[in-house]
């Protein structure tokens, strides 16, 4: 093997790797709908657990991607520890489906139609599909599905190229006699957790070991050893995860080491025992990308057999290696570590910012109350509720910036952008809220009182403000087109009722029936309520946007007017409902 064959091998290798993270962010990409199905079972049992994990890995052909979701989750408090473990002990089941895939291009046959089953026969023209699609069309799913085409060509290209690469090899004693040194099973197993850590991916590892046995040098004796240590070396990417997380989270990537390293620990002490006593012809015999890929997944499978039924206890081992520290730990409300599934970390964000919502509508409804009366309950609560907004808008904002950096699929970066927007806006409605307790409390110092007339006009003012919000808010977490669309028509509404408020006030005045300074701070009840209602459009308008696939909210307001039928029936209802007395 000369500096040329080396080269070969590094390029090989190169194109191997980087084909295999192509497709895997694609396929996240692509599958971000039915993975969050899938993750949505999380929570009901051991074996929903087990299976979620196993098909989420198969889908992204990564145990490392979806255990290092998984401490994020258990991070986030999304996920509970002991529901973590049945994810994880699936997740190093599904990692094998990647090894079957490769194990098709040892494909050797005269026969057509079998010949067509190796790799090296489709993958051009797949290669040629997935160019088509990412260059020929504007749709983001059609492009992801052809980086996912022109990934896994990639990825196939590389494994035969590195297979060429050291098919000189198997004329090389001294190679034969570096992989007899690995038949000592302790030395295998090392080797082949070194090498999964330094690369960080175990399908990776696995695919790297079905390149060399195709020199035919390497026995199973040797291979079933560093198979068994790649499962060691690939929990160094969740171990690096859970740095600076909480203790759950940390547990979560001890459990998924402590797993593998007692699978390992009792299988290699059987495989041990079982060489020393019998004599195995199977284990002299050269390994096949086929016999690689049948050991990963019987190696994997027979340690989720042993330790699922004992999930409980390695969650005690691992509660017992991070103790409970005295004081209560709080979770992470975003996890920048989720952002390696964008289409996860965009479903924490929406869920986060209706509770952002529930808060500005909260501190809204108590600023209300308070001109009946304000009293200190409502004061703590209103400003509480305003400053949980102001920290829900300045840690949704940079994340979602964050996201949006992220590789995002059309559909996910419109979310993004919506939410962007929309967050603003809950904010500037809290905000009002405490203008309005500050309008209650300049009344209760100074002790003024509008008049009944006044009153009248503003209980109605207040009920279609609050009715507004309702609807925005409901529009904004069901993502419902049609809510959305009987918002604009109320805000045309209130923006009427404001104007015919301001109007009857200035005739008050000219008749002495109320005073300036009640005036003055008349005119601030209205200006808050009108502008509220101004933000809950701007709401309406983001969702009515994401539904058209149009992020101008402007102009989908202005749309609004004739993309719904309804509009001007719609807003003689509302103004018969919310008519001054």
């Amino acid at each position: 093997m000369d500096i040329f064959n080396i080269l070969t091998l590094i390029g090989g290798l190169s194109l191997f790797l980087f084909g295999m993270n192509v497709m895997g962010e694609s396929l996240e990409r692509r599958a971000g709908g039915s993975l969050r199905s899938l993750l949505s079972k999380l929570t009901t049992g051991k074996a929903a657990g087990f299976l979620t994990g196993l098909a989420v890995t198969a889908v992204i052909q990564s145990s490392s991607a979806t255990t290092v979701m998984v401490v994020g989750f258990v991070n986030s408090g999304l996920l509970s520890l002991s529901q973590a473990i049945n994810v994880i002990m699936g997740a190093n089941v599904g990692t094998t489906v990647t090894a079957w895939i490769l194990s098709l291009s040892g494909i050797e046959s005269g026969n057509v139609f079998i010949r067509l089953l190796k790799p090296s026969s489709f993958t051009p023209v797949l290669a040629l599909i997935g160019v088509i699609c990412y260059l020929f069309s504007k749709d983001s799913k059609k492009k992801d599905t052809g980086t996912i085409l022109l990934g896994f060509a990639t990825l196939m290209f590389g494994m035969e190229t590195m297979s060429g690469a050291v098919s000189g090899l198997k004329n090389v004693p001294e190679f034969r006699q570096m992989f007899i040194m690995f038949q000592n099973p302790v030395l295998g197993m090392l080797a082949g957790a070194v090498l999964t850590a330094i690369i960080q991916s175990s399908s990776a590892s696995v695919g790297i070991l079905q390149a060399l046995a195709s020199t035919g040098q390497i026995s199973y004796g040797a291979a079933i050893p560093i198979i068994m240590g790649q499962n060691i070396g690939t929990c160094v990417t969740a171990l690096i995860s859970s740095v600076g997380t909480t203790k759950n989270a940390k547990r979560a990537a001890l459990v998924h080491l402590s797993f593998n390293i007692i699978g390992t620990a009792v299988w290699l002490t059987v495989f041990s025992m079982v060489k020393a006593v019998f004599e195995v012809p199977l284990l002299d015999l050269g390994a096949t990308e086929f016999g690689i890929a049948v050991a990963h997944s019987v190696f994997n499978i027979l340690c989720t057999a042993l330790l699922l039924p004992m999930s409980g206890l390695l969650e005690k081992l691992a509660c017992r290696l991070v103790p409970d520290s005295p004081a209560p730990e709080a979770t992470a409300e975003l996890d920048e570590r989720l952002l390696g599934t964008p289409f996860i970390a965009l479903q924490r964000c929406q869920d986060l910012s209706k509770k952002m919502a529930d808060c500005a509508a909260q501190s809204f409804r108590d600023g209300v109350a308070a001109l009946s009366g304000c009293t200190p309950a409502l004061e703590v609560s209103v400003k509480t509720c305003e400053n949980q907004c102001d920290h829900y808008e300045d840690i949704l904002g940079t994340y979602l910036v964050k996201l949006s950096a992220q590789q995002l699929s059309e559909e996910d970066s419109a979310k993004a952008t919506m939410l962007l927007k929309a967050i603003g806006d809950f904010e500037r409605i809290s905000d009002h809220g405490v203008n309005l307790l500050e309008s209650a409390q300049e009344l209760q110092e100074k002790k003024l009182k509008f008049s009944d007339a006044a009153q009248k006009e503003l209980a109605v003012l207040v009920e279609a403000v609050d009715a507004i919000i309702r609807m925005s808010f409901e529009a904004f977490s069901r993502g419902d087109l049609d809510e959305a669309y009987r918002v604009e028509p109320l805000e045309d509404v209130i923006d009427a009722l404001k104007e015919q408020m301001r109007t009857r006030h200035i005739l008050r005045l000219q008749q002495g029936s109320c005073g300036i300074e009640t005036g003055f701070i008349w005119s601030d009840l209205l200006t808050n309520l009108e502008r509220t209602s101004d933000h809950c459009s701007n709401i309406a308008g983001c969702i009515i946007d994401l539904g058209n696939h149009n992020m101008n909210t402007h102009e989908a307001l202005r749309s609004a007017r004739e993309a719904y039928e309804d509009f001007d029936e719609q807003y003689r209802t509302y103004a018969e409902k919310y008519r001054l007395p």
